[in-house]
């Protein structure tokens, strides 16, 4: 053990245990498993292509029952809200 010399640094062999044999793709790159699917994701430049991107994304990919999930739960909060500000909600309603 020398003063002067560096230690080195050790070197393992290591294979993933799930990775595949077949040698297809990076075994330690993570990637989603619809990315293949969508234009949104990926190396997108501009905030333009983004914006089209994302609304074509959402044209194609219709999720009725999500979205109806989506308007309940902000519809709640959104009257959750108004009752916590104690807003009259009889301005709405004729007599």
């Amino acid at each position: 053990m020398g003063i002067l010399k560096l230690r080195k640094n050790k070197k393992f062999s290591y294979t993933p245990r799930y990775f595949d044999d077949k040698g297809e793709g990076n075994p330690f790159e993570i990637k989603h498993k619809f990315d293949d699917f969508r234009k949104t994701v990926g190396n997108n430049s501009g905030l333009k292509n983004k914006l089209n991107n994302a609304l074509d994304d959402f044209k194609t990919n219709r999720n009725k029952e999500a979205d109806r999930r989506v308007l309940i739960i902000a519809l709640v909060l959104v009257f959750i809200f108004l009752f916590i500000i104690d807003f009259d909600l009889s301005i709405f309603f004729s007599k």
